[in-house]
Formats: C-alpha cells, structure tokens, sequence
C-alpha cells in the first residue's frame, strides 16, 4: 500500500502541481513571514537553498526508477519556479532576472542531479562520492549565494543523512 501510494503522488503530473503550490506558497511565505523569531524566520528559510535540496533528494529517492525521478523532479523545479516569479509578478514583490536565470539552469541541470541521486541507492565508492558531493553542494550553493548555514541547516543535514546513508533502499 505504501509503494502504490509514493507511486501515485510521485508521477509528473502530481509533481509539477506540488511544485506550483510551492512556488506560490514560498513567495507568499517571502512576503508575509520575513520577521524573525528565536533568529529564525520562515521568509528565511524558504528563500535559501537548504530545504529545496533536501526536498529534491527525497523526490529523487523516492521515486519509482531513476526516469522517474528525473521527471519529477524536473516538473516539480519547473513549477515551483514558474509559480514563484509569476507570484512575485502579480504581487510586485522585487525579483532579478540574474535569480531567475540562476534557477532556470538549475531546473534545467535538476534531472542530472536526480539521476546521480539515484545511484546513491548503490553501494560502493562511487555512492558515497555522490553522497559528499551531495554535502559539499549543500554548503557550496550557500557560499554562492551569499549566506552562510544557519542553525535550522543543520536540521536538514540530518535529514539528508537519514535519506543517504541511514535509510535502506533495497526495500523500494
């Protein structure tokens, strides 16, 4: 029962919803939730690279297949992007079109990614120099745009933990 129901919400269609959802939930989020509480604040949170990694890293291993993944995560970027600067748009949040050429190559480059995910289900060297790579892009997106790992960041690394290296994949 647990399968047929990843199988059911991880499909294109399915992803490519969640991910409009996310775009206009994020924006919105940007907008009204930027003050901080105990130095954390949700606008932060959401406009930072962290969580969006952690949550491609789950689509992809969830996914059925590795043409799966691909896809559903290409669909879910796609319109989470979409959604986001067409929210911001409508809003007349600021946005830059550095930002969104940024995270149009991203979308774009997202099905590699899914796919080398994908293969940190295998054993071997080659997983775990993918599960670092995976780590060191963590940190590395940070530093590219600016920011440094927050205290809610290291939540979302225990996460990606969990998912590379704690979890079995031969069960799915």
């Amino acid at each position: 029962m647990k399968k047929k129901f990843s199988y059911m919400v991880l499909n294109p269609a399915v992803m490519l919803i969640l991910g409009l959802l996310s775009g206009f939930a994020a924006k919105e989020v940007d907008i009204h939730f930027y003050m901080q509480h105990f130095g954390i604040s949700l606008s932060s949170i959401f406009s930072e690279a962290g969580i969006w990694i952690v949550i491609g890293v789950a689509i992809s291993l969830y996914s059925r297949n590795q043409r799966y993944a691909m896809l559903n995560i290409f669909f879910y970027c796609a319109g989470m992007l979409f959604a986001y600067y067409l929210t911001a748009e409508l809003t007349g949040s600021i946005y830059g079109w550095s930002y969104i050429r940024f995270w149009s190559v991203v979308a774009c480059l997202s099905p590699v990614m899914a796919y080398l995910v994908t293969l940190t289900k295998n054993r071997g060297i080659f997983a775990l120099v993918i599960k670092a790579g995976i780590f060191a892009a963590y940190f590395g997106l940070h530093m590219l745009l600016g920011t440094f790992p927050k205290s809610y960041d290291f939540v979302f690394l225990l996460v990606l933990l969990y998912l590379l290296f704690v979890k079995k994949w031969n069960d799915h």
